[in-house]
C-alpha cells in the first residue's frame, strides 16, 4: 500500500485480448514490428523503472515539493535523478521519429507509459508531459534552423519543454493575451509580458527548458487572431540565459513535486514557431496531444486510488457483514464493494476507450486507406473532449469515492490516498476546464454537421453491442442518436440552449463510450471473475446514468421551447 504498482496484467489483457491493438497496428506500414511480444516487454520494462524509480518519489514530491529562492527552482529529492534515467533510457522518444531520435512506435505504448508516470507520481510526470506535444508542434511548424537546433533535443526529453500560454488578465480566453513580441534587425524577436500557470517554467531537472511562447507582433489585431507562437530557450547556443525569469511558485492544493510558475519575459530573443497570426494553430498541435494526456491521467490517478482503497479494504475488519457470524472485512460489506467496482467499471473502460484513442491516433496518420483515416480522425475529434473532462472529472469525485473507503484514516495523511485526490483536482481544469471541453465537444462538432458525425459513430457501436447480444448497451448507445438529432433540430432554434445542456450531454455521451467499451471487455472475458463484478456495477450503477443525463437535456430542451 505504500506506492503504485503498475497492473501489466490488466492492461495487457486491454491492450491484446480485447482492443487487439497488435492487429490493428499491423495494417500501418510505419509499425510493422510492434508485435504483441515488443509491445509486452515494453510494458514488463516500464514496470519496472515506474514502480522502483518514479512511484517512491510520489510522497517525497507531495511532502517537501518543489522550492523556489531567488528566481531558481530545486526540485524534490530524487526528482533529478530520475529525470536523468528517465530520458537516457529512451523512455520520452518511444514515439517519436526515428529520424528525429526517437524509436517510431506507435501513441498506444506512449498513451500507457503516461497513464502509470502520473498513477505512481503525478507531480513528477508533469514535467515530461508537455513534451510529446512541443515535439509535434516544432517538427510541423517550425523552421528548418529551428528543428536543427531544438527538435532532436525535445524528441528524446534531454532538454523540457512548456507551454506558455495564459496570463494574469487572460485565463482560458487567449485572445486576451498581450505578450508582445518586437521584431529584431537579425529575424529574432524581444518577447516581453507575463505568463502564469506555467507547469515546469523552472527546475533543474534538465540543462535547458525550451518556452513555446503565444505573443503578439506589433501590428497584430485585437483577439485570437492576432497571436503568433515564439521559441524561447532558457540558454542560448552560446550559454548565455535568455531574459526569462521566474518570479514565483504557486503555493497549490496538489501537485506540490511540480513547479507551477509565474514567468516574466523581459524582452526575451525567441523566434518565430510557424507563421504570423498563426500560432493558435500551431499550439492546438501541443494543446490536443496534451488534452488525450491529460484524460490519461484521469485515468492513472483514479487507478492509484482504487488500488491503495482495495488493499485497504482486503485488510480491515470492521462489524458484520450481511450474513456473516464474526467480525469481517470491509472489503465484504455491500456498500464498499459499490465503492470500489463502480470505480473499477470506470477504470476498466476508460482504458478501453483511451488506448483505442491512442490507436485511432496512429491510425489517422499512417493507414492507407484514405477513408479509414477519415474516420479515425473523426473518432479522435470526438473522443478526445470526451475523455478528458469525463475522466478526469471521474479521478477526483471517484477518488473521493475510493477515500471514503478508509473512513477516518483516508482523510489523513499517513495512507496517501488523500493525496491523489488533491492532486487530481487540478486535472478538470487545465488543458481548457471541462465546461469548455463539453462546450467544444457540442457546439463546434456535434452541432457544426447536425449531429451527423457523431451519431454514425454511434451507430457502429451501436451495431457492435447488438452483434455482441448487449441490448442494454445498444438500447442506451441508440436513444443517445435520438436525443442528439433532436438537440440538433432545437439548437438552430436556440443559441443559448447548447451551452446549457453541454455538461450533461458530454457525461451522457461518455458513459454510451463506457457501454461500448464493456461490451468489448465482456465479449473478451465473459467467465472470468476479476471482470465479471465490475461489469455488474457498471451495469447497475453506472449505466443509468445516461438516462438521468437525457432526462435533463430533454427537460431544459422543453423550458426553452
Amino acid at each position: 500500500m505504500n506506492h503504485y504498482r503498475m497492473p501489466t496484467e490488466d492492461i495487457g489483457f486491454v491492450l491484446f485480448d480485447v482492443l487487439q491493438a497488435p492487429a490493428q497496428l499491423a495494417a500501418l506500414p510505419a509499425f510493422g514490428e510492434a508485435d504483441e511480444p515488443l509491445m509486452r516487454q515494453l510494458l514488463n520494462e516500464m514496470a519496472k523503472f515506474i514502480d522502483g524509480e518514479i512511484a517512491p518519489l510520489n510522497r517525497t514530491g507531495d511532502e517537501v515539493g518543489a522550492q523556489w529562492k531567488d528566481g531558481a527552482v530545486t526540485m524534490p529529492p530524487g526528482f533529478r535523478d530520475a529525470y536523468q534515467a528517465f530520458w537516457q533510457a529512451g523512455w520520452p522518444a518511444l514515439s517519436a521519429a526515428a529520424e528525429d531520435g526517437g524509436q517510431g512506435l506507435p501513441a498506444v505504448i506512449e498513451a500507457v507509459l503516461y497513464e502509470n508516470l502520473s498513477a505512481a507520481n503525478h507531480g513528477w510526470t508533469m514535467a515530461p508531459g508537455l513534451l510529446h506535444g512541443a515535439y509535434e508542434c516544432i517538427r510541423h511548424h517550425a523552421s528548418d534552423e529551428l528543428k536543427a537546433a531544438y527538435l532532436e533535443k525535445v524528441a528524446i526529453g534531454e532538454w523540457l519543454a512548456t507551454m506558455c500560454l495564459t496570463e494574469p488578465h487572460a485565463g482560458s480566453d487567449l485572445g486576451l493575451c498581450s505578450t508582445k513580441a518586437q521584431p529584431q534587425a537579425e529575424g529574432s524577436y524581444a518577447l516581453s509580458g507575463t505568463k502564469i500557470f506555467i507547469s515546469g517554467g523552472e527546475h533543474d531537472l534538465t540543462d535547458n527548458i525550451v518556452h513555446l511562447v503565444l505573443a503578439r507582433l506589433p501590428d497584430a489585431p485585437p483577439g485570437p487572431k492576432g497571436l503568433s507562437l515564439f521559441l524561447v530557450p532558457k540558454f542560448y547556443a552560446d550559454g548565455s540565459r535568455s531574459a526569462v525569469f521566474c518570479e514565483r511558485i504557486e503555493e497549490k492544493m496538489g501537485l506540490h513535486g511540480s513547479p507551477t510558475c509565474v514567468m516574466r519575459f523581459d524582452a526575451a530573443r525567441g523566434w518565430l514557431v510557424g507563421e504570423p497570426g498563426k500560432g493558435l494553430n500551431a499550439m492546438f498541435v501541443m494543446m490536443n496531444a496534451a488534452r488525450l494526456h491529460v484524460a490519461l491521467q484521469g485515468v492513472g490517478l483514479l487507478g492509484a486510488a482504487w488500488q491503495k482503497a482495495d488493499a485497504y479494504a482486503a485488510e480491515r475488519k470492521q462489524m458484520r457483514a450481511p450474513g456473516a457470524s464474526q467480525t469481517s472485512l470491509i472489503s465484504e460489506h455491500p456498500a464498499v464493494q459499490r465503492l470500489l467496482q463502480t470505480q473499477r467499471a470506470w477504470i476498466d473502460g476508460a482504458r478501453v476507450l483511451a488506448y483505442q484513442t491512442a490507436v485511432e491516433l496512429d491510425i489517422a496518420r499512417h493507414h492507407p486507406d484514405a477513408a479509414r483515416r477519415q474516420r479515425a480522425e473523426r473518432w479522435c475529434a470526438l473522443t478526445t473532449p470526451v475523455l478528458k473532462a469525463a475522466f478526469t472529472h471521474q479521478a477526483f469525485h471517484g477518488g473521493s469515492d475510493c477515500l471514503q473507503v478508509f473512513g477516518g484514516h483516508g482523510y489523513v495523511r499517513e495512507w496517501g490516498v488523500e493525496q491523489h485526490v488533491r492532486d487530481a483536482r487540478v486535472a478538470m481544469i487545465y488543458e481548457g476546464t471541462n465546461e469548455i471541453q463539453a462546450i467544444d465537444l457540442l457546439v463546434r462538432k456535434v452541432l457544426a454537421d447536425g449531429g451527423a458525425g457523431l451519431n454514425a459513430l454511434l451507430a457502429e457501436l451501436e451495431a457492435d453491442a447488438r452483434i455482441a447480444g448487449n441490448a442494454p448497451a445498444a438500447d442506451a448507445l441508440h436513444a443517445l442518436q435520438q436525443t442528439t438529432t433532436a438537440l440538433a433540430a432545437r439548437c438552430a432554434q436556440d443559441a443559448t440552449l447548447a451551452y446549457q445542456v453541454a455538461d450533461d450531454y458530454l457525461r451522457a455521451v461518455a458513459v454510451g463510450l463506457l457501454a461500448w467499451a464493456w461490451t468489448r471487455i465482456a465479449a473478451s472475458a465473459p467467465a472470468e471473475p476479476r471482470w465479471q463484478a465490475p461489469a455488474r456495477a457498471f451495469r447497475a450503477w453506472v449505466l443509468p446514468e445516461l438516462a438521468m443525463r437525457l432526462g435533463i437535456v430533454a427537460s431544459l430542451e422543453t423550458a426553452h421551447a
